[in-house]
């Protein structure tokens, strides 16, 4: 039975393939286990803009949002996350397993520049699943931006 990332997915018309990998510990390790570079595994983070008002920001595994510059790109002075049973309530997921695809409300996405052209490897909204896509269509279908939101860890 597809999770509701991989239904969501294929109903948006959106090329995928599932990576079931078990279980991991970090980003590292889930490449790992997905035979990807650490900068093709993009987590999915979940960030407050104002109460019941979220973006979901893509993020490749080896780095890190930039809050300065995501405040700039949003017009706000003030970003949080949430904590990790507020993020459910506002997704449908666990963290570790977040996606922007199936989830419980379709927030708005951005992407990192650093994801365009790319083949990624996101959350499948289960643990120990992977959802591998192509960034352009992933975005697209999502209807999202790419911007330049990160830096370095």
């Amino acid at each position: 039975m597809p999770s509701p990332a991989e239904q969501a997915a294929a109903e948006l018309g959106v090329a995928h393939r599932v990576l079931a990998h078990g279980p991991v510990s970090s980003v590292a390790e889930a490449a790992a286990a997905q035979g990807v570079e650490i900068r093709d595994l993009v987590k999915t983070i979940v960030v407050r803009r104002a109460a019941d008002d979220y973006v979901f920001v893509l993020v490749p595994g080896d780095r890190q949002i930039s809050w300065p510059k995501l405040r700039a790109l949003l017009g706000v002075n003030r970003l949080s996350m949430p904590d990790a049973a507020t993020a459910k309530q506002a997704t449908g997921y666990e963290r570790g397993t977040i996606t922007p695809f199936g989830s419980a409300t379709a927030w708005p996405v951005i992407a990192d520049a650093l994801t365009r052209g790319r083949t990624i490897n996101l959350g499948a909204g289960v643990r120990g699943v992977g959802l591998q896509v192509a960034a352009d269509d992933a975005v697209t279908a999502l209807r999202g931006t790419f911007a330049d939101v990160t830096e370095p860890m």
